[in-house]
């Protein structure tokens, strides 16, 4: 008996948004990593922690396909870019990458809305209000970056960014910990 719940297309937006996060994961991954090999213990911590909050994003779509009765299906991640040439890149690029997302995620908003698919619509809203979330945490942080000098800061003044990342980690709050 067929308990399929989703259509064929929504089944493939969602599968195609699973991808997205799994990429988004692999992209703080990298960028982590970078910023450890630089010696920015407090940024890779940060971004490290991210990699795994879009983890959880991807794994939540995963578990709500089977839920509903469809397919999952896992496709290939997209090697992420190539590490970032500053700590201001490295947050511009996580902030294009969110951008990106939440175009994502509206185009499924989108289509739930008109397919009347009420149960998307509202599983939708959490991450709805997670993007928007993300977005705001990764424009803070782009702008503390630039009031310490941005590509130009001194050794120094990211010293004491990325301090300020290791000591006050609730500053920087995952968006999934805001998200109720």
């Amino acid at each position: 008996m067929e308990h399929n719940r989703l259509s064929k297309n929504m089944t493939a937006e969602l599968n195609r948004q699973l991808t997205k996060e799994a990429s988004a994961s692999q992209t703080y991954l990298s960028f982590g990593a970078w910023a450890s090999n630089e010696g920015y213990a407090g940024i890779a911590n940060f971004l490290f922690s991210h990699a795994n909050e879009e983890r959880n994003h991807m794994m939540k779509i995963l578990n709500y396909i089977l839920q509903r009765g469809a397919k999952v299906k896992i496709e290939a991640v997209p090697a992420p870019p190539k590490h970032p040439t500053s700590i201001q890149h490295c947050f511009e690029e996580i902030f294009n990458q969110e951008v990106d997302n939440t175009k994502g995620i509206y185009k499924l908003v989108k289509l739930s809305f008109e397919e009347e698919d009420w149960a998307t619509w509202h599983f939708m809203q959490w991450f709805v209000k997670e993007q928007t979330e993300e977005e705001a945490l990764a424009l803070s942080l782009l702008d503390k970056i630039k009031i310490a000098g941005g590509v130009n800061a001194s050794e120094e003044a990211l010293f004491t960014l990325d301090r300020d990342f290791l000591n006050n980690p609730h500053d920087a709050v995952l968006a999934e910990d805001k998200t109720t």
